[in-house]
C-alpha cells in the first residue's frame, strides 16, 4: 500500500517543481498523399500525453491545450506513421503515405506500445482482420499457423480450449500453456473471448520481451487487446453466420464378414458365425452437426469520451450425436477523458455458456466396439454383448443414451483504469483487473439394465461447483522524452494479486429421476452421501522496470529487470530476479545504405532474459501427519492415537527457470513490399518439476515423488516472409509464409543417467514413453519390429522362442539372443520438429478471397487405440488388407492374434503425425458503396468459408492433432476427439 502513495506524492512534488509552459490549439486534416482522399478514424496523439483526438468523415481534426513546443504522432491502419513538430503552429496539414511495410505497425509490449521497427525482442502480430476472416470459435485457433514458432493443437469438442506451445515445451510438468493477457488482466484460456472482440493480439515468443511478466512468462506470454470505442459517428455492426460441421478422413474399421473372418484366425475357424449383425460404430455415434454464430457491436462517442459493446451467441453441436454447446459473450468498454490529463476507463467482459456432455471415451468405445454387436435388437432392447463369443464390451449407441450430464458457468472479467499525464512526459497509470468464474456440473446415472455390461443397480448422482477468482491491481509510470538524437522511455511498476479456487461436490444413490427438479443431492439415500471439497488460495507481489533507448533511430536497447514472488513456495525461497535485455541495430538507417535501392530496412537484434514458471501445485512441501484409526495403539484398554507419514514431500520445491538467448534480422525489400523476419533462439529450461519414482518399501501412499529433478532444452530457427502488392486499380494480393524448426532434448536429469520412464496414459497397461539425457522429453519408447515371423523354423532360430508365427520380431540391440528392456530403444518424437503456414490474400474489385494452409513435419504419434487390446476389439480396415495370414504374406504387419508380447511397446505402433491442412477457405463480396449508401448502410458483406476442408496425412487415425496433459504424454492417441470441417455461409453488415 505505501508504494502507490509515495510515487503519488513524489508526483505532486514534482510538478511544483516546474513552471507552466504555453499551449495551443491545433486543428488540421489528415489525407493520403497519394489521392488526397480525407482519411476518416486517422488517429492524432500528442506524444508522451493522453491528449489526442481522431479525424472526422471529411478528416479533420481538432485538439486543445497542446504545448508549443510538442510532437504530433499520427498513424493510421495501411500507412507510415508520421511525427510533426507543432512549434507553436495552430493549423497542421498532414499527409500520410500508404505503406504495406509491417515494421512500421504498432505492436503491444508488456505495459505499453512501441513501434515494430523499434522491437528489440521477437514479438508476432496478428490484427482484427485476420479473426474476422475466420469462423473459428476460439481465438487461439484462428493463429494456427499463421505465426512462426507456435504451435497450437486444436480438439474438435465444441467449447474445448486448444493447447498452445510456444517455441517447444517450457515446462516438463508445471503449467503449460502461455500466459494471457486480456486488456491487462491475467487469465488462463481464452475461450470466453469471442474472437470479432479482439483488435490485436502480440505473441511475445523471446525472453527478452517476455521478462517483464517475470515468473508467468516460462511458456511465453499472449497480449490480448481488445476493441475499443474512437470518435465518431456511431457504428452498429451485425457479423455472423450459420453452417454445418462434418468429420473428414472418417477411420474405416473392419465390417461384420471382416471382423468374423479375423475372429475366427485368432480362436479358431468357426468359432464365429460370418453371416452376422453388421454395424458401423462410427456411422452410429457420428453426425452431421449445425453450427450458428452471431455478434451485434456497437461504437462511437466523441473527444471526450468513446464506448463500444458488443454481444455475442453461439450455438454448435458436436460431431457426436447428443453433444451440444451454446455460448453467450457480452462485452463493454468505455474511455472518458476528465481532463486534457487525465483518463478514466473500463471494460467489461461476461462470458456464459451451458454443454450437453458425451462419454469421455466415447471414441475408443466406438474403435473396440466388434462391428457384430447391433445397436438394437428386433425386440428394441440394446445388442448385448452375452450373445455372441466376444467378451465384454459396451454397446456405444446405449452408451450415449444412458449418459446424462450437463455442465455450465459463468465468468466474468474486467479491468478499469485511471491515467494521469504530467510534465509532458510523465504518465502515471493504476488498474486493478478481476476475473471472476464459476463452473457447475451434474451427472446422473439412472438404475437400469441395458447390457450385461452397462448396468446400475441403483441411480446415482454427482453434482459439482467449483469457483475461481482474482484480482490484479498495477501501477506504472512511465517516462517518455527525447533531447535530440535520443529518445528514451522509462518504466517502473508494481504488481500485487490474490486468486482463490474452490471445488465443493458430493455424490448420493437412490435419487428418482422425473425432472431436473429432482436431480440434487438432498433427494437421495442420505446415507450414501459422501462429499468432497479441495480450495487453493495464492498471492504474488512484484515490481519491475524496463528502459528503452533509441540513438539516432538506429542503435536500440531495451533493459528490463522484474522482482517477482509467490506465495507458493517456502518463505526462503519465494523471491527472484528475472532480468533480460536487446539490442538492435537498425543498419539501413547507416549512412553507407543510402545509396542502394535494394534494402529498404535492415534490422540486426539480439536478445538474452531468464524467465520463470511458478505452476506447480501450492503446499507441496508441507508435510502432512495421517491420522489413520488404524494407527491407534491400545494399551490397558486405553486408546493411543497415533500417526504416519505416508506420503512424502520434496524438502524444497522451486520454481522452474528458463534462460534463453535470441537473435534476429528484420529485411524489407522493394520499398517494404517484401518484409522478411528470421530468428534463431536457445531456450534452456533448468530445475524442471518432474515426478520420479520411490522404492516399494518405502511405505508411502504414493508411488512417486515431485521436484526439480531435469533441465531440458528447445532450440530453432523460424522464418516468416511476406509480399504485399497491387497490380491495377482493381487487385491487390498478400502472400505470406512461416516456418519454425525446433529441436528438444533432455540435458541434465537428477537421478544421473537413469532415465524417467514416464506416461500418466499407461497404453495396454504399459507406459509408453522414457525421458533421458540427449534425447528429447516424453520420447516413445519400445522394441523395434525387425519384421514378422514366419514359420517356427524362424522362431526356433530366434531370441523369441516363445513367439508364434504371425508374431513380432524384436531386434535383439545387445546381442544377447534374450529380448528384454535391455533391447528397447528410442522410437519416435512426439514434438514437432518443424510447423509451417503460407497465408494469401486476395482482392479483385469487390471479391475478396483469403485461402490459409498450414502443417506440421517431423512428428510421431503413439497409436494407442491399436495398442490396446484385451481381448476381441475391432480391427481398422487398414490392418484386415496387410496382415498376416501365412507364410510369405506378409513381414510388416502381424497376424490377427495380436495378444500377449505383441502388445508390447514397439515401433509398428508409432505412425507418422506429419500432415499439411487447408486451415481457411474464404470467398467475400463487399457490396458496391453506392448500393450501400441507398440502403443506409455503410458497408455489406457476404462470404463463403470452408474450416479445414481437407487435410492430408498418413496417420491410422481421425486426425493427426494429437495433444496430452503433459509433455511426457503428449502424442499418445487414446479417444482423440476428432477435428470437423466446418462449412459458412456468413454476413457482416455495417450501419
Amino acid at each position: 500500500m505505501k508504494q502507490p502513495l509515495l510515487l503519488f506524492l513524489f508526483y505532486l512534488l514534482t510538478f511544483t517543481l516546474v513552471h507552466a509552459q504555453g499551449t495551443v490549439t491545433v486543428a488540421g486534416r489528415v489525407t493520403d498523399a497519394g489521392n488526397n482522399d480525407p482519411l476518416i478514424g486517422a488517429s492524432i496523439q500528442v506524444r508522451g500525453t493522453t491528449l489526442g483526438a481522431q479525424t472526422d468523415a471529411d478528416g479533420n481534426f481538432t485538439i486543445t491545450n497542446v504545448p508549443s513546443d510538442a510532437a504530433l504522432v499520427v498513424s493510421y491502419i495501411g500507412y507510415v506513421d508520421q511525427t510533426v513538430a507543432v512549434n507553436g503552429r495552430t493549423s497542421i496539414n498532414i499527409q500520410l503515405q500508404s505503406s504495406a511495410n509491417e515494421l512500421e505497425q504498432v505492436v503491444v509490449v508488456g505495459y505499453g506500445v512501441q513501434q515494430k521497427r523499434d522491437v528489440t525482442g521477437s514479438i508476432s502480430s496478428v490484427k482484427a482482420q485476420e479473426f474476422e476472416r475466420q469462423s473459428s470459435q476460439n481465438p487461439v485457433s484462428s493463429i494456427q499457423g499463421r505465426v512462426a514458432g507456435v504451435q497450437v493443437t486444436n480438439s474438435g469438442a465444441p467449447g474445448a480450449s486448444p493447447q498452445v506451445r510456444i517455441r517447444g515445451v517450457g515446462s516438463a510438468q508445471g503449467g503449460l500453456e502461455p500466459l494471457y493477457v486480456v486488456d491487462g488482466t491475467f487469465v488462463s484460456d481464452l475461450s470466453f473471448l469471442n474472437p470479432a472482440d479482439i483488435e490485436s493480439m502480440e505473441i511475445l515468443k523471446d525472453a527478452s520481451s517476455a521478462s517483464i511478466y517475470g515468473i508467468r512468462a516460462a511458456n511465453g506470454v499472449v497480449l490480448v487487446t481488445t476493441k475499443r470505442g474512437k470518435a465518431g459517428v456511431p457504428r452498429i455492426n451485425y457479423n455472423g453466420f450459420v453452417g454445418v460441421q462434418r468429420v473428414t478422413n472418417k477411420l474405416e474399421m473392419t465390417d461384420a464378414q471382416e471382423y468374423a473372418q479375423l475372429y475366427n484366425e485368432k480362436n479358431a475357424p468357426g468359432t464365429i458365425s460370418t453371416n452376422l449383425p453388421n454395424t458401423d460404430w462410427f456411422d452410429e455415434i457420428l453426425q452431421t452437426a449445425n453450427i450458428q454464430n452471431h455478434q451485434v457491436s456497437a461504437s462511437g462517442g466523441n473527444e471526450k469520451a468513446t464506448y463500444s459493446l458488443s454481444a455475442g451467441y453461439l450455438n454448435q453441436e458436436g460431431v457426436v450425436k447428443g453433444h451440444e454447446y451454446e455460448r453467450l459473450t457480452a462485452r463493454l468498454q468505455t474511455d472518458v477523458k476528465l481532463s486534457e490529463r487525465i483518463k478514466v476507463g473500463y471494460s467489461g467482459i461476461f462470458y456464459g455458456y451451458k454443454s450437453r456432455d458425451i462419454p469421455g471415451d466415447i471414441f475408443y468405445q466406438a474403435f473396440v466396439a466388434p462391428p457384430v454387436l447391433p445397436v438394437r435388437k428386433a425386440n428394441g432392447n440394446y445388442g448385448d454383448p452375452i450373445d455372441y463369443p466376444i467378451g465384454n464390451f459396451a454397446n456405444p449407441q446405449a452408451s450415449l443414451d444412458w449418459y446424462n450430464q450437463r455442465s455450465n458457468g459463468q465468468r466474468v472479467t474486467g479491468n478499469v483504469f485511471g491515467e494521469w499525464n504530467f510534465l509532458n512526459s510523465f504518465t502515471f497509470r493504476t488498474s486493478l483487473g478481476l476475473d471472476y468464474n464459476i463452473n457447475e456440473y451434474r451427472n446422473f446415472q439412472s438404475e437400469d439394465s441395458l447390457t450385461t455390461v452397462q448396468k446400475a443397480q441403483i441411480s446415482s448422482l454427482t453434482r459439482s461447483r467449483s469457483k475461481a477468482n482474482s484480482w490484479l491491481w498495477e501501477n506504472t509510470l512511465t517516462f517518455q522524452k527525447t533531447l535530440g538524437d535520443h529518445e528514451f522511455t522509462l518504466l517502473g511498476g508494481t504488481s500485487s494479486q490474490e486468486a482463490f479456487n474452490e471445488t465443493l461436490g458430493g455424490s448420493v444413490k437412490g435419487v428418482v429421476y422425473e425432472t431436473e427438479a429432482n436431480l440434487y443431492l438432498s433427494n437421495g439415500d442420505q446415507t450414501t452421501l459422501l462429499a468432497f471439497n479441495s480450495a487453493g488460495r495464492e498471492k504474488f507481489l512484484s515490481y519491475f522496470g524496463r528502459v528503452n533507448y533509441s540513438f539516432m533511430g538506429k542503435y536500440l536497447l531495451t533493459a528490463t529487470l522484474r522482482y517477482d514472488g509467490s506465495s507458493k513456495f517456502p518463505e526462503n525461497d519465494r523471491y527472484d530476479y528475472f532480468p533480460s535485455v536487446g539490442l538492435g541495430w537498425v543498419v539501413s538507417e547507416e549512412s553507407f545504405m543510402k545509396n542502394q535501392e535494394t534494402i529498404s530496412f535492415l534490422k540486426l537484434r539480439a536478445s538474452w532474459g531468464k524467465l520463470g514458471n511458478n505452476n506447480v501445485p501450492s503446499n507441496i512441501t508441507s508435510q502432512v501427519v495421517n491420522f489413520d484409526p488404524r494407527y491407534v495403539a491400545f494399551f490397558n484398554g486405553i486408546a493411543y492415537p497415533g500417526g504416519n507419514l505416508t506420503d512424502f514431500v520434496p524438502p524444497t520445491l522451486l520454481w522452474e527457470v528458463v534462460k534463453e538467448t535470441d537473435l534476429g534480422a528484420e529485411f524489407g525489400f522493394l520499398n517494404n513490399q517484401l518484409n522478411i523476419e528470421v530468428d534463431w533462439y536457445d531456450k534452456k529450461t533448468e530445475d524442471a518439476v518432474f515426478t520420479v519414482p520411490l522404492i516399494g518399501t518405502s511405505g508411502a501412499n504414493r508411488s512417486s515423488i515431485m521436484g526439480n529433478y531435469a533441465s531440458f532444452q528447445n532450440r530453432g530457427v523460424e522464418l516468416a516472409v511476406r509480399w504485399n502488392a497491387t497490380v491495377g486499380n482493381d487487385f491487390s494480393y498478400n502472400v505470406g509464409a512461416n516456418f519454425s524448426r525446433n529441436k528438444n532434448k533432455v540435458t541434465s536429469l537428477a537421478t544421473g543417467n537413469v532415465s524417467l520412464a514416464g506416461g500418466s496414459i499407461p497404453v495396454g497397461g504399459y507406459l509408453t514413453t522414457i525421458s533421458r539425457v540427449g534425447d528429447p522429453i516424453g520420447s516413445f519408447y519400445g522394441y523395434i519390429m525387425d519384421g514378422i515371423f514366419q514359420t517356427t523354423d524362424e522362431i526356433a532360430a530366434s531370441a523369441q522362442t516363445s513367439a508364434k508365427p504371425g508374431d513380432f520380431r524384436y531386434r535383439d540391440i545387445n546381442g544377447d539372443n534374450v529380448i528384454d528392456s535391455r533391447d528397447k530403444v528410442i522410437l519416435g518424437n512426439p514434438n514437432p520438429g518443424i510447423t509451417y503456414g503460407i497465408n494469401t490474400g486476395f482482392t479483385y474489385k469487390n471479391f475478396d478471397l483469403q485461402l490459409d494452409i498450414q502443417g506440421v513435419a517431423d512428428r510421431d504419434i503413439y497409436n494407442g487405440n491399436r495398442n490396446t487390446r484385451y481381448g476381441n476389439e475391432n480391427y481398422d480396415q487398414e490392418f484386415y488388407d496387410n496382415r498376416w495370414t501365412g507364410p510369405g504374406s506378409s513381414n510388416t504387419y502381424p497376424s490377427a492374434n495380436l495378444t500377449g508380447n505383441n502388445l508390447d511397446p514397439n515401433s509398428f505402433y508409432v505412425e507418422s503425425g506429419d500432415y499439411i491442412r487447408i486451415r481457411n477457405l474464404q470467398l467475400g463480396y463487399n457490396f458496391p458503396t453506392a448500393m450501400v449508401n441507398r440502403w443506409k448502410m455503410q458497408g455489406l458483406r457476404i462470404f463463403l468459408n470452408a474450416q479445414n476442408p481437407i487435410t492430408i496425412f498418413d496417420y491410422n487415425g481421425f486426425s493427426p492433432e494429437v495433444g496430452g496433459p503433459t509433455p511426457i504424454d503428449f502424442g499418445i492417441d487414446r479417444n482423440v476427439y476428432p477435428l470437423s470441417a466446418t462449412y459458412n455461409l456468413g454476413l457482416n453488415v455495417t450501419f
